[in-house]
């Protein structure tokens, strides 16, 4: 019995010795995501359906310039089209193809350029993942575990911000063997069990670097399903 005690022991700790740090893990899965190190410099177009529960669908355009600080997006729901530019520091919305809309039509339709802007930081984030995690203001906690999550073992990587950068508690969870990104989740405050978790499938490579194809979003406290967005290649 004591030699097995100290078997499972040595085992565990020989386990723990083994996994990468925080930082060599977020190396080791932007040397998947993006082998030729490119976001940096990304210059494209990301074409998105976005499905709800209810049915709704929603197909987005999004063209991104980083080094130009171009961000562009152009969606259309139930025969609205919106566009939202965020050039530098210049911000151009329309509705419809016109430029000129009311305060009504602005407020039913959330086109202002501060949400313009909100959408560029959130696009250029969840699909500049996991290189975004390099941003400075970004705490990568050192310490990674092996975790269970919807049925699949991954090492497990918890992130937070610092003040003025962001409030949430993030956790990734990458593929033991290829680093993959394959879920990520957060928390606005983790003892309330609040936020949501996404789950990522496939893989759609564009300009060198390999995006998650779909992924499907979903609330941590009660699973609720919220809606899955799909990535093409295809401009509209």
């Amino acid at each position: 019995m004591k030699v097995f005690y100290f078997i499972m022991i040595f085992g565990c700790s020989l386990v723990s010795a083994q996994l990468p740090s925080g930082r060599e893990l977020l190396e080791k899965s932007i040397a998947f995501h993006d082998p030729e190190n490119k976001w940096n410099s990304f210059k494209g177009m990301l074409s998105i359906t976005m499905t709800t529960p209810d049915g709704n669908e929603r197909d987005s355009a999004i063209e991104l310039n980083l080094p130009a600080q171009f961000f562009k997006l152009t969606s259309v729901k139930e025969g609205i089209t919106l566009e939202q530019i965020i050039n530098k520091s210049q911000c151009l919305l329309s509705l419809n193809g016109s430029s000129e809309f009311s305060e009504e039509e602005a407020k039913t339709h959330r086109l202002t350029c501060d949400r313009a802007r909100t959408m560029k930081d959130y696009y250029t984030y969840l699909y500049g993942l996991p290189m975004k995690l390099r941003d400075s203001g970004t705490i990568v906690d050192q310490m990674v575990t092996v975790s269970t999550f919807k049925g699949k073992k991954y090492l497990k990587l918890k992130v937070a911000y610092e003040e003025g950068i962001g409030n949430d508690v993030w956790y990734f969870y990458f593929d033991p063997n290829s680093y993959a990104m394959e879920a990520y989740q957060f928390y606005h405050d983790q003892a309330k069990n609040d936020g949501e978790y996404i789950i990522l499938t496939g893989i759609e490579t564009i300009s060198g670097i390999k995006m998650p194809k779909t992924r499907a979003w979903y609330y941590n406290k009660d699973n609720v399903y919220l809606g899955t967005d799909v990535l093409t290649n295809i401009r509209l």
